[in-house]
This record gives structure tokens, sequence and C-alpha cells, in this order.
């Protein structure tokens, strides 16, 4: 299992190093940065949207957090003599942090009950940093398996700790990776959100599981019933193991979009066995890779952890999945969120689902030829 260690920063945020399992570490390094002591008073407020029901967290103090630093300046790399960095240790193997810019928090609570037309609160969670690497170059598909193995234990623990904290809702680990995402830092790395509300998209699939739950009195899950059907179609299955599969699904949004999802009625890291861990940290290399071959340079994706929200209701019919979505519809081409995607959530998919399942299949096949 993979050896943990907490410490602080100067301003008082909780670091967390992962230490592959084979190579514990010491780590005695301090952050000796000049920081004013973080305050949990300077928390950003949230806004109800009366139109649509949406929490929409208000946070101006984010428009000066770091954007695109030389690699010598990388917040993420391990300190030097010349750069003082978020991480002290000058050896780590993975680091979660507490965001210095965060969205949410530091301060945890409840958001109002029963809001209406201008209803505030406070902008109550916590958003934190995953260093993947100390490398300020690569991607999580170049990790060994060990290393990724390091990283799911890491999302498993903070899921723990953070469903946890007072009036938390939701646990979301995500990684954007590549600028025409939108990332602010090169190095690998993704976040983890905690929210004191369930985000509309989340709420919507939690409605969904929750309606399937009901009309089948508690017997299947509406993402367990999806994955049994992807799997005996296989036109869209592109990877099936002892404990997971990955297939495009039947109605996907984006030009590359891919779902992992585990065989086993599972609702968050956590909860996963150490087979089943193990199986993931290969599976989801696998897809990774497959991506970044589809074309002669890398490609941006989004990555979203979707884990069963902590409301008592909506949680027994909630299954662990990943949605892996890319914007890439060539090599030369992105799908941009235009008209009737950005204002109507109406999606439009310029290619079939079938197509793309084909294409992902014969890049893996390739893949593992080269490799055998």
């Amino acid at each position: 299992m993979t050896d943990a260690t907490t410490t602080l920063l100067a301003d008082g945020r909780e670091l967390i190093y992962f230490d592959d399992g084979a190579t514990a570490k010491a780590h005695t390094a301090v952050d000796t940065r000049p920081l004013d002591p973080r305050s949990e008073e300077n928390t950003g407020e949230l806004r109800f949207d009366a139109l649509t029901g949406d929490w929409v967290a208000i946070a101006a103090h984010r428009q000066t957090r770091t954007y695109l630093p030389p690699a010598d300046q990388c917040p993420l790399c391990p300190t030097t003599g010349v750069n003082l960095s978020e991480i002290p240790d000058s050896n780590y193997d993975v680091a979660v942090f507490e965001n210095r810019f965060p969205s949410l928090g530091p301060a945890v609570g409840s958001v109002p009950e029963n809001p209406l037309w201008g209803t505030t609160g406070r902008a109550f969670g916590r958003c934190e940093v995953v260093a993947f690497t100390p490398e300020h170059t690569g991607s999580f598909g170049g990790l060994s398996t060990e290393r990724a193995r390091t990283v799911i234990d890491a999302w498993a623990h903070r899921t723990e700790a953070l469903s946890a904290l007072p009036g938390v809702k939701q646990v979301f680990p995500f990684e954007n990776r590549g600028q025409d995402i939108g990332v602010t830092l090169h190095h690998p790395h993704g976040q983890i959100y905690a929210y004191s509300y369930v985000p509309p998209r989340s709420q919507v699939m939690a409605n969904a599981a929750r309606k399937f739950y009901d009309d089948h009195n508690g017997t299947a899950t509406l993402l367990g019933d999806i994955v049994a059907k992807e799997s005996a179609s296989g036109e869209r299955m592109i990877a099936q193991g002892e404990h997971f599969s990955a297939y495009v699904p039947f109605a996907a949004h984006m030009p590359l979009e891919i779902h992992l999802a585990p065989h086993r009625h599972v609702p968050d890291f956590a909860a996963l066995t150490d087979a089943e861990r193990d199986e993931l940290a290969v599976m989801y290399l696998d897809i990774l890779r497959t991506l970044d071959n589809i074309y002669e340079t890398p490609t941006p994706y989004i990555a979203a952890w979707h884990q069963a929200p902590l409301d008592a209701l909506l949680r027994p019919a909630g299954r662990f999945h990943l949605q892996l979505t890319s914007p890439r519809r060539a090599a030369d081409k992105l799908k941009f969120l235009a008209g009737s995607e950005a204002a109507m959530g109406a999606f439009i998919n310029d290619t079939t689902p079938e197509q793309t399942a084909a294409m992902l299949r014969s890049v893996s096949a390739k893949l593992k030829a080269g490799q055998a």
C-alpha cells in the first residue's frame, strides 16, 4: 500500500506526500517561504441562480493565480535554491496540497437551505492539487504502472478524508490535460474539488440513477445495466478486464469520449479493492496511451472521475466511473462548444460512437503489437 506523510505549508495549508509502495521516504523539508497565514475568512462567495437552481462560485481572487510559468518557476516542481515551490521536498513521488487559489474553501460548511433569487452563501468546500510526478514534463499516460497506482491510492485517500468534512456533498477528482483545454500549469497534475452542493451535471446523473434504482426496487443500478448492455453489444467496447470495462458510450457527447466503469457496484475510489485498483492503473494508462497515439501530437482531454454524491438518498444508486472526453475531432480541428451546446446543452456529435470505438480499438491493437 502507498505510504502517506502529512505536513503543513508556510501559510498553514495541508500538504500530503504519497510514496510509491516500495520506496517510502522521510519527508522532513520545511516550507520557508514568507507567506501570510491563510485565513478561512477569505472564503469566496456562492450565488444562487434562481433560473436554473444552480449554485455559482464567485472567485475573483483567482484572477491572480499562476499562469503557465516557465519551467524554472513551476510551483509543482520540487523546491530548489532558486525556485521555492509549493512542494518543499526535493524528492517526492506524488504530492497533494490545498490550492493556494481555491474556487471553494478553505472554510467548510453547508449552503443556505431553500434558496431564492438573491441568496448568497460562503463558497464552502475544499480544492486540492495533485502533482502526479516531480518531473516537469510528460503526462499521466507516461507514468509507470506503479506510479499510476500510487495516484489512485492518493485519490482514494483524499476521497475518504474530504467526504468526512462538514457540509461536503460531492468529491470530484479530475485532470485537465493540454493547453487547448485551458490548463494553467504544464506540470502533470490534476485537481480534487469537494463541493458543498451536488453540481448540476452530477445532480442530473444522480436523479436518473435513483429513478432507475427505484423502478427496479433497488435490485439494479443504471450504470450497471448500461455496462452490461455495452458488453453484450460489443460495438463500442474498447477493453474489458476482470474488474473494469472501457467503452465509447452509446450517446457520446464529444468526438472522443470513453467511459471506464467497474463491474462491481462501488460508490467511489475509497471503496475499490486492491485488485480493482491494480487493474484500474493498467487500464487507465492503456486508454491514455491510446488517445495520445491517435494523432502525431498529444490529445487534450478532461478526465472526470464521477463518484456517488454523499446525499443519503442519491448515494445508493450512484456508481463510480470515469468519463474521459476530448474536443479533438481531427488532427488539426477542435470541437468548440458554441450555440447549441453551450447555450442549450444540446450536444451534436460530428462522429459516430461506433466509428470512434473502432478507431480506438485499432490504435490500441497496434500499440500492443508493437510492445510484443
